[in-house]
């Protein structure tokens, strides 16, 4: 099977991809534009921050895998895979130390305005009272807007530097809370009006599109910190532009409302006013070699998982809650037709099947196969299976508990 790597990935993974047995093709200099020239004949697809579009899935005519090499899969097409019946997977939570680290980092840059004194040093300015007013981090009260494996980091990091951790996230109970130890609020506004530091780590989907919005942004507090190392997606920059100099607040991105998807260009950042303290980084969160070597190896994990076990880690596009309602068991025959009749027998009867699976027994020419199904069969259905005396040992229906 062929293998594509559209994106730059770590050597080790592009090694043990070769290890497996496919026929990797390493060409992380395809734009999302030329791709769908590319995905001819190829099976198995690894991107990083190209866009796989419909027009790319369209055009391939072997494709099984999409695997993205990072967390989400925004730039990916899900929906048109899906309809193909192709998987597509992520490397979730495999770069949220680098995440979190690059946070923090935003945190204590902007308190102590490192960048800035730096600049001063080595212009030869010597401004010790001027960069001497720094309030620290210990006791302050941090809010972490979602606490999936990023905004988790973020939180253990936060406690070290002593700081009084508050969280909003959809999925945050109380007792959740009380695990964190930590104060959960009841929404972003909420959360936002009592911290001096927000920072928002959810994915980009249209329930959290414009999620940290204008009012969010004005319920903070004045001289409050603002972080973005998530996605740009997330926040209203036009509010974050007019709200910033109007309440003081001190600001880090490491992503824009409109930034470019290559390693080196020019920029226009963002027109903050002259009077507020941002300090903004290339899209660099999930960049360090620690998180490139974990990327890389869960690519790994996934592919061998497609081609060796037949199973894919992390899709994100096969369906977790299951509409079958019963279970045909049919112990059979390990012999070739014996599970092919029984199928044709569900078709005549006009019987989808939902899920099936399989076990072989050792030391023996058995097997027993299970078939979830949507809709009832007959009676008259199940003898017919079981007519198949050389090849059928056993029917059974089993009715399938409803779990919510």
């Amino acid at each position: 099977m062929r293998l594509l790597i559209a994106d730059t990935l770590h050597p080790l993974g592009i090694e043990e991809l070769r290890h497996l047995g496919a026929e990797v093709i390493y060409e992380p200099e395809i734009d999302s534009e030329t791709l769908p020239d590319a995905i001819h004949n190829v099976g198995i697809l690894v991107v990083r921050s190209k866009r796989v579009t419909a027009k790319t899935i369209d055009a391939s005519n072997q494709l099984n895998l999409i695997v993205r090499a990072g967390h989400g899969v925004g730039n990916i097409d899900v929906e048109a895979a899906s309809t193909r019946g192709i998987y597509v997977a992520s490397c979730k939570g495999m770069n949220a130390v680098a995440v979190a680290e690059l946070t923090m980092g935003l945190i204590l840059s902007l308190d102590r305005r490192i960048p800035d004194a730096v600049e001063s040093v080595r212009a030869g300015r010597w401004e010790k009272g001027g960069f001497s007013e720094a309030s620290g981090l210990k006791g302050k009260r941090i809010g972490i807007m979602g606490l999936g494996t990023v905004g988790r980091e973020v939180l253990s990091r936060a406690k070290a530097f002593g700081m009084i951790p508050y969280a909003w996230s959809r999925g945050l109970t109380a007792s959740r809370a009380r695990e964190f130890d930590l104060t959960c609020v009841k929404s972003p506004k909420d959360l936002a009006s009592k911290v001096d530091v927000l920072t928002v780590h959810l994915a980009a989907s249209e329930r959290t599109r414009g999620i940290v919005s204008r009012d969010v942004l004005e319920a903070l507090p004045h001289g409050a910190t603002f972080i973005n190392a998530a996605r740009s997606e997330l926040v209203d920059y036009e509010a974050l532009l007019e709200i910033a100099p109007a309440k003081n607040l001190r600001v880090g991105l490491d992503v824009y409302a409109d930034f470019p998807h290559v390693p080196m260009t020019t920029f226009a950042p963002p027109a903050f006013a002259p009077e507020v303290i941002w300090y903004g980084t290339p899209h660099i969160g999930s960049q360090t070699q620690q998180a490139k070597r974990a990327v890389a190896a869960e690519t790994v994990r996934i592919v061998r998982g497609f081609l060796v076990e037949g199973s894919v880690p992390n899709a994100v596009n096969v369906r977790t809650v299951h509409s079958a309602r019963y279970q045909i068991v049919v112990r059979h025959y390990d012999k070739i037709g014996a599970l092919a009749n029984t199928l044709n027998v569900l078709k005549r009867h006009g019987i989808n099947v939902e899920e099936l699976k399989t076990n072989v027994f050792d030391h023996s020419s058995a097997a027993c196969t299970r078939i979830n199904v949507v809709a009832r069969p007959t009676e008259h259905c199940l003898q017919e299976i079981g007519a198949f005396h050389d090849e059928v040992l056993h029917v059974q229906l089993v009715a399938l508990p409803i779990l919510a």
